[in-house]
């Protein structure tokens, strides 16, 4: 009988050691050897399943992408009044605490978008999935009336984005300099002024 191929669970095993690796350790100077020893693994085992270094953080990158990305889009599904849908949205796109796990990882990972092209590509698909979801957002509530839009839908959406991504990232510094309750008071009063309601 032939043995069955772990390769799967071996390449989650090191993506989720990747991943503890990055958080724990941070991105500058992280090297193989820092995640083949999480791993509990030689460096040549992790290169029997990845080609390097960056292609192993690239798969981790491209899964925090994927579960922020669906936790948003379920977070916004379990609301079925706009405002609340709306509030629900702003809310799950910053940190619950300086040391959120998935932000930090999303922040972190970022300094390997500004020279990897498929990292860059991750993060345009990061940035356009969340507008989107707040595009859909947005007009859905002004169709219902719920919402008087001040501006595009889609202007709003990107500003908004953009928002979160800064504060949040102020949010997990290693001195924050804002909390996340107060990022999220400062979204929701520009998240008001352009869609007319009480957030």
């Amino acid at each position: 009988m032939a043995r069955p191929n772990r390769a799967h669970e071996r390449r989650a095993h090191l993506i989720a050691a990747a991943r503890r690796s990055v958080v724990e350790r941070g991105l500058l100077g992280l090297r193989l050897r820092d995640v083949s020893d999480a791993a509990g693994m030689s460096s040549g085992s992790v290169l029997y399943y990845f080609p390097g270094l960056t292609e192993l953080l690239r798969e981790v990158h491209r899964e925090a992408v994927q579960r922020f990305c669906t936790a948003r889009e379920e977070a916004v599904r379990a609301e079925p009044d706009p405002v609340a849908r709306l509030r629900a949205m702003i809310d799950s796109g910053l940190p619950d605490d300086p040391r959120d796990e998935l932000c930090i990882l999303l922040y972190e990972l970022g300094a390997i978008a500004r020279r990897d092209p498929g990292c860059a590509a991750e993060y345009i698909r990061l940035y356009e999935r969340q507008v989107g979801i707040y595009v859909a957002v947005l007009e859905a509530g002004s169709a219902s009336g719920a919402f008087v839009l001040r501006q595009d839908a889609t202007m709003i959406a990107r500003n908004l984005v953009a928002l979160e991504d800064g504060y949040g990232l102020h949010a997990t510094m290693a001195v924050p300099t804002v909390s996340p309750d107060e990022a999220a008071r400062q979204i929701r009063a520009y998240a008001s002024t352009m869609t007319g309601v009480d957030l």
